[in-house]
């Protein structure tokens, strides 16, 4: 349990903005004056200690507190940091009652703060981040995984196309295309070689699973990415929406599944594992019968492909992670415990091999 206290220590809360991500704070409160209906001066700015991505700050004015996400300064890969997608997702989720944080405003002028930013709620509640959920009982346990399981479920049963989302992505070959985007921002992020990841690049995209339905992904859908109610077992608010779009949502559900599978020496700040633990004693679903509650909520009768889906999945977040520490290396990085992320490559790369055997691959 140690670890994940220390993850829970290490996230949590607020600190002083890091020089490289500070800017000129009078400027952003003239804006926000004109544009949100009771913004109220004197404005103090406070920097997230999570995220790994885009830089988030918490605006705490004499009335109320906002919430600011920005693209990094300096160099960025193609596509990342995709903030005005993910202010066009929660907007469009808010009123359909969808736990998300309410949207104020879009910003696209680089000369408020020196990048593109929106501004959302604070929403005030609990977040855990480690799946094994310390000093809750077992109860408690199992209703937050019932509750987070509910709530991927319905995103991907929305009609994105009712929502106005009909362009947020090309429905089909999700996956091939997220191969080639993740091939391709891993290889502009790439500090070292590693086999495993050379034979996923070129096996993948070999061996593409059926794509049955389209649907809203939200592309990082985990527990440290979802704030819940400060008592109840009730989803406030899911966070991070930049990898969202249209795909498959079984691509979008097994990536949440890697929780089970992620092997606990793999020393990342971004996951954690319940490999290999007591879920009984602790009131947490095994896999299994997770997928089967997944399965209930949507109508399904199977979820094929399983160890095809977790060979991309290891793939797709050692890519992530690679980016982090390219952008470590480019000195854009958002976390000050990204560069923890490195160790963390190699290892996802060869569990995502082992999958991938698994699935029926040689060599």
């Amino acid at each position: 349990m140690k670890a994940v206290d220390d993850r829970q220590e290490r996230f949590s809360g607020t600190k002083e903005v890091a020089e490289a991500y500070r800017f000129d704070e009078n400027k952003l409160a003239q804006y926000l004056s004109a544009r949100i209906e009771g913004f109220a001066t004197p404005l103090r700015v406070r920097q997230f200690k999570g995220g790994q991505s885009n830089p988030t700050y918490q605006l705490v004015t004499q009335n109320r507190t906002y919430v600011l996400r920005r693209k990094p300064p300096g160099k960025l890969l193609p596509s990342a940091h995709a903030v005005e997608r993910e202010y066009r997702i929660i907007a469009a989720l808010h009123p359909t009652a969808f736990p998300v944080a309410r949207p104020y405003v879009l910003c696209e002028d680089d000369t408020v703060i020196g990048t593109p930013f929106y501004v959302m709620e604070y929403v005030q509640g609990r977040v855990f981040w480690g799946p094994l959920l310390p000093g809750l009982a077992p109860e408690q346990r199992s209703s937050i995984y019932d509750a987070m399981n509910a709530t991927l479920a319905r995103l991907h049963m929305l009609d994105y196309e009712k929502l106005g989302l009909a362009d947020f992505g090309k429905p089909g070959n999700y996956i091939g295309r997220q191969i080639a985007r993740w091939t391709k921002q891993y290889v502009a992020s790439q500090t070292e070689s590693i086999a495993e990841m050379e034979k996923l690049i070129d096996w993948l995209p070999e061996h593409l699973p059926l794509e049955e339905r389209s649907c809203i992904v939200h592309g990082d859908f985990r527990l440290d990415n979802m704030i819940l109610h400060p008592d109840r077992p009730e989803i406030l608010a899911v966070l991070d929406w930049e990898l969202s779009t249209i795909g498959d949502p079984l691509a979008d559900f097994t990536y949440h599944l890697m929780q089970w599978q992620m092997p606990p020496d793999i020393a990342t700040s971004g996951t954690s594992s319940l490999l290999d633990v007591d879920l009984a004693s602790l009131g947490i679903p095994t896999m299994d019968a997770y997928v089967e509650m997944y399965c209930r909520r949507t109508g399904r009768k199977t979820t094929p492909n399983m160890n095809y889906y977790a060979a991309y999945n290891f793939f797709r977040l050692a890519a992530i992670l690679q980016g982090i520490v390219g952008r470590v290396r480019d000195g854009t990085a958002a976390n000050e415990n990204a560069a923890q992320n490195a160790a963390g490559v190699r290892p996802l790369a060869e569990r995502g091999w082992h999958f991938a055997k698994l699935a029926g691959a040689t060599g």
